[in-house]
Parts: structure tokens; sequence; C-alpha cells
């Protein structure tokens, strides 16, 4: 059997009264992956618990999960009637519906994150009268008043902690929620799919697709990292992070030579001849000519570098435009239309181009993570990672 020096969660949430939501996260990411295992081998644990969540060491530790004395194998649509677990953290259905299946086990999960983060569970009680009256009781269970969470983080725990089993979030929807990040996991693999990723990236910066190496150089920072907390070894953790800030780098670099621009070229065109011809020819039509303001304002907003405003009017003005292209019996108007229609939306698709990969983050931000955690939990006991 395994020793686990670092004690139990319970203890460790003792000494801190609460944890800052950043290392809940990562401590929750362990635990439930852990229990995804589990389930998929049709497990249900049945007393989970801090009490049962063990941490391997005192620095940098392994979530474990402990006392599987309750446990029991349950598949999809089996139900339990005998009584098991520990009344704080039991799901309500085993005690008022006396029938329960494994899903208990996601109460139970959402009661650790309550406590995790509030420093006390949902039922917290004085005596067991006034913890079976809670129990008992059909009110929702609400996050403490004057607390804030991120809204990932609180819709995680309103979907754990539905009274309702049917209403709870299931096993599947719990392993792709965006606050658990299963994908991301800090694990021996993290490394493996940031480097294909990279590659993949590399290939299309050589090929030209600009917009598609910088999504992917920055889909590749989502394993870096992962990978970068996942390594023991300092020299190590530092040579990956070196690598990183390079292709990051390149990112940024793409970034520049995509953005649209803003020359002399560009001021040209606003004032040039086919635009005024265009409103020229259509100063008898209303509806065109106002697209048409629409679409030299956005020449203007481009060359000023308001791209999002410019993009809203191309669109705007296209719109009108592309219907009279369908209809115009002016054949000069419509030649002319028609040629300008294919600049404009060739400026449109630019900006949106731009627009889409120009606040993907590139910023490695794992040291400072580390750093942060560990200043936070350095007073005598265990350092999550």
């Amino acid at each position: 059997m395994e020793f686990c020096s670092g004690g139990d969660l319970s203890r460790f949430i003792r000494s801190k009264r609460t944890l800052p939501e950043r290392v809940v996260k990562k401590f929750l990411k362990q635990l439930v992956s852990a229990m995804l295992y589990l389930r998929e081998h049709n497990v249900a644990h049945m007393d989970l618990k801090p009490q049962n969540v063990l941490l391997t060491s005192a620095s940098n530790p392994t979530v474990k999960i402990a006392d599987f004395g309750f446990a029991k194998h349950m598949f999809d649509g089996d139900k339990e009637s005998v009584m098991k677990g520990s009344p704080l953290y039991m799901a309500p259905e085993i005690i008022c519906q006396k029938t329960y299946d494994a899903r208990v086990d996601l109460w139970s999960i959402g009661v650790i994150l309550y406590e995790c983060l509030f420093g006390r569970a949902p039922f917290a009680s004085k005596s067991f009268q006034e913890l079976g009256a809670k129990i008992w009781n059909d009110k929702p269970v609400e996050l403490p008043y004057g607390v804030s969470v991120s809204e990932d983080c609180g819709d995680l725990i309103t979907r754990l902690l539905q009274r309702d089993p049917d209403k709870r979030i299931t096993y599947e929807e719990l392993a792709k929620h965006s606050f658990i990040d299963i994908e991301h996991l800090p694990s021996s693999s993290s490394l493996q799919k940031a480097v294909s990723v990279v590659k993949d990236a590399v290939t299309e910066d050589t090929k030209g697709n600009y917009s598609n190496a910088i999504r992917l150089y920055c889909k590749s920072l989502e394993y870096f990292m992962p990978a970068i907390h996942h390594e023991k070894c300092e020299n190590k953790k530092e040579a990956l992070r070196k690598k990183v800030k390079e292709y990051m780098n390149r990112a940024e670099e793409l970034k520049k030579m995509i953005r649209p621009k803003k020359d002399s070229e560009m001021r040209r065109s606003i004032s040039s001849d086919p635009m005024e011809e265009l409103l020229d020819l259509s100063k008898d039509d209303i509806e065109l000519q106002a697209a048409l303001k629409v679409i030299k304002a956005a020449e203007m907003e481009e060359s000023n570098e308001e791209y999002e405003r410019a993009l809203t009017h191309y669109e705007l003005g296209l719109k009108t435009v592309i219907t009279y292209l369908k209809e115009d019996s002016n054949s000069r108007r419509k030649k002319l239309l028609s040629k300008q229609a294919s600049v404009w939306m060739s400026e449109a698709e630019k900006i949106k181009s731009f627009l889409d990969v120009s606040q993907l983050n590139t910023n490695d931000t794992s040291g400072q993570e580390e750093m942060e955690e560990n200043e936070h939990l350095q007073t005598g006991t265990c350092n999550l990672q």
C-alpha cells in the first residue's frame, strides 16, 4: 500500500480555510480524472469526501482516492437501496428516495468543490437534526453571498449539486466541462500532444497559411503549459519554456504579417474614381448610395486600423451591394459595382482573418502560476500542482 505523506484533503482545507480557484481547479482535474476512470470500469465509490482524498507528498502531490469500503460495481441502470456514505457528503436521494445509483458520486464531487472554495460543505450544520432538515429541504443549493467565482466554476457547482439526480450533470458532460478541461490535464502525454500540434503549425507556416499557423501555434500552448506543469525537473521546465517562447514569438510575428496594411494604396482607394463614379451613377438610388457611403466609411476605418468597425460596415454595405448586383439593369454601374465588390469582399475577409487570430493567447504563464501557487501554499503543508 502506498504511503501518502501529504495527509488528506480535509486537513489541508482546514489549514488554509479556503483555496484559490486556480489551485482548486488543478486539484479537481486530478480528482475528476480518477473518478472518470472508475466510472469507465463501472465502479461507484459511494463515500467520496475530503478525508478519503489523499495527497501523495508535502510538495507537488498527486491526488489519490482512498477507502473503497463502500465501493461497488454499478452498471448503468443499477440501483442501490442500502444507506452508504457520510451524511455531510451524501447525495440527498440516498436518504430521501432510499434508492440511488452511481450519480451519487457526482454530488459528492460537488460538495468537495464547494468546501475547497468556501471552507465548508453546503449542508454544514451544528447538529444532526439541522443537517437532516437541510437534506430534506427542497431549496436549491446556492453559492455563499458575497463570494465571487468564475462563471465556469459557478456553473459546475450548480450542475453537480442538483438535488434531482436526473437534472445533475452527467459523467460525460463533466468530462467535457470547460472548468475541468480534462483534455489539458497535466500528464505524461501532454508534451507529445503539444509537439504534434506545433508540427502542424510549422507545416502551415511553411505553406504560407498564416492564419491556420497562428491558431495551431496558440493551440500548442494549451498542451505545452500542462507539459511544463507535469515536468518535475527544473532544467527541463526552463528548456521547454524557452522553446515555447520561440513558437509564440513566431505566432506574434505572423499576426503582424497578416494585419491589414495601413498604406498609401489604401488611402488612395478611399478617394479613387471608381467609388466617386459609383456614387455619381447611384445618385438617384438612395438605398444604394447609402450602402456605398457605408463602405467608404469602412475604407477610412480600415485605414485608421479601426478593424472591428470597418468589418461591420463592409458587411453591412456589401449586403445591399450584392442584392443590387442580381437585379441592376445599368450595365456600366453593374460592371463597376461587381469589380469593386470583389475588392471590398477581399478587404473584409482580410480583416476577419486578422481579428479571428489577433486575440489568441501566446503568453506562457506556467512559471507565474507555479510561483503564485507555491507562495499561497507554502505554510507548512503541501504545495498542490
